[in-house]
């Protein structure tokens, strides 16, 4: 199957990738993974990509589709797309649809996570790492068993993400509803769309989408 993963940042549409990716053996296309991977590589859309980022310009569609296109070539027909946040606009989905057919591919569904906003933003500030090892703490859901130690390596250390502050995840949600959930009435229509509620506890989230699979 391929399909498309849909929701704002904090979601859990990473999360439900990797597992759908052991599961069923799929492959998950992250556009910015792709393209981290690319200007890493200095591919020619690496490079290319390199080049209006290096400017303060921002990624093309264009640029976007060469990368979607340029790992459909090696991905075998037989195993099934995850497209982890992509497309994010009306035009990208346009693109996509002609990349599915060039690769001779279907989209078999949507799958929207819906989250609470209010919650998501406590999910997403809350959230912090040991910066030893890397292991994810939260706040109030998940905190050291000892407070400033960290369970796995005993660090006193931790981390949070800059950009992991209300207004930055506010703005994220508003971006997100502005550019993305315009497309789902091009999906609607093919009767594609599925909704799952993403603000469930993560077993429960991939349980809704795996009923959704088989």
């Amino acid at each position: 199957m391929n399909i498309i993963l849909l929701g704002p940042p904090g979601a859990g549409k990473g999360t439900q990738s990797e597992r759908l990716v052991a599961k069923y053996g799929m492959r998950q296309l992250s556009t910015g993974d792709i393209l981290r991977a690319a200007v890493k590589n200095q591919t020619p859309v690496g490079l290319k990509a390199k080049a209006v980022m290096d400017s303060g310009g921002l990624v093309s569609d264009g640029i976007v589709s060469d990368l979607i296109d340029s790992e459909l070539k090696n991905i075998d027909s037989g195993v099934g797309v995850i497209f982890d946040g992509y497309p994010r606009t009306e035009e990208q989905a346009k693109i996509l649809d002609k990349l599915l057919e060039q690769h001779n591919r279907t989209l078999n569904l949507v799958i929207e996570l819906e989250v609470d906003v209010d919650a998501l933003v406590d999910r997403i500030t809350g959230r912090f790492s040991c910066s030893s090892c890397g292991t994810l703490y939260h706040d109030t859901s998940n905190p050291p068993l000892e407070s400033g130690i960290c369970d796995k390596c005993g660090s006193k250390s931790f981390k949070r993400r800059p950009d992991d502050t209300e207004k930055t995840v506010r703005n994220r949600m508003a971006e997100y509803t502005a550019k993305t959930e315009p497309i789902l009435p091009l999906y609607n229509s093919r009767g594609l769309v599925r909704k799952v509620d993403g603000m469930s506890p993560i077993d429960v989230v991939s349980a809704q989408i795996d009923a959704l699979l088989d």
